[in-house]
């Protein structure tokens, strides 16, 4: 069976195949996952975890939030695209939008964690942490492999709490340590950095097989650019010159690629030359 939700231009990365059907997107894994798709459920994370929030309908102000302070409004679920139509605003001019909640703002580094889960229990991670520099309230590049074992057992316990039963992969985002979004499959940008032993790994584990976890991460960067962009063909053999992985990206909002390298000046070089921007 395949991997489901694989954009065409990455399904190299995507082998061997597993026996079952095993989800790359979103709406896979929430179909493929009926007991635990409640961990698509922002607002109910964000309670879980002991935030302040509540359906936008319910003022912050009933809930004892200053009218002055800032929080974020987002989706209560949104499988297309999970951080769409996130924004931050005063407490006082939350909507009453239907489907959305509003959190208390979070501060802090913005992290995501891969973990290979075998029944309920967290057997690996893959950290990743994400640049200051924003772009819509989204970092502009992402640093694959870091040391973030201190927040491993809150990760794990979290696993536990609300994965009974589950194997396979999932994936957790924080903002300063707190949830933000989870997710019932990885981080499928950053697989490059894996190491060959992630995927086969990961099937094997999916389907029920012996499987052994793979070496910690290797590592690299991530870097996306967004707004206007000359993609022409001499910026593409710069990239490539480079060691510089230049990929178009057609499918997210607002941003024109994206570039993977293991060398992050080589990185940020390409960015300028695309955009005219330092970061």
């Amino acid at each position: 069976m395949p991997f489901v939700g694989v954009l065409p231009e990455r399904r190299h990365l995507f082998q061997p195949p597993p026996r079952r059907e095993v989800a790359v997107s979103d709406a896979a894994a929430w179909r493929l996952n009926p007991e635990h798709r409640h961990v698509y459920d922002k607002l109910h994370l964000a309670l879980e975890a002991g935030l302040t929030a509540a359906p936008c309908g319910v003022a912050p102000m009933d809930l004892g939030v200053a009218p002055d302070d800032t929080v974020f409004v987002k989706p209560i679920t949104n499988l297309a695209g999970m951080g769409l139509h996130a924004r931050t605003m005063s407490a006082r001019d939350v909507p009453a939008e239907p489907g959305s909640f509003w959190c208390q703002r979070l501060e802090g580094a913005h992290t995501s964690t891969d973990c290979l889960v075998e029944n309920g229990e967290a057997r690996w991670f893959a950290h990743t942490r994400g640049s200051a520099e924003k772009d819509a309230a989204r970092p502009i590049y992402w640093e694959i492999g870091v040391d973030l074992s201190e927040r491993e057992p809150w990760i794990a316990d979290w696993v536990r709490r609300n994965l009974a039963g589950y194997r396979g992969l999932c994936n957790i985002e924080l903002i300063g340590g707190r949830p933000i979004e989870a997710h019932l499959r990885g981080s499928n940008g950053f697989f490059d950095f894996y190491g060959p032993d992630f995927i086969p790994a990961w099937v094997a584990l999916s389907d029920g097989a012996p499987w052994t976890p793979p070496p910690p991460v290797p590592g690299g960067f991530i870097i996306s650019v967004f707004g206007d962009a000359d993609l022409s063909e001499p910026h593409r053999q710069a990239a490539a010159a480079a060691d510089v992985d230049l990929q178009p990206d057609p499918s997210t909002p607002g941003r024109a690629a994206i570039l993977r390298t293991r060398n992050r000046n080589a990185g940020f070089a390409i960015h300028h030359l695309l955009t005219g921007k330092a970061l």
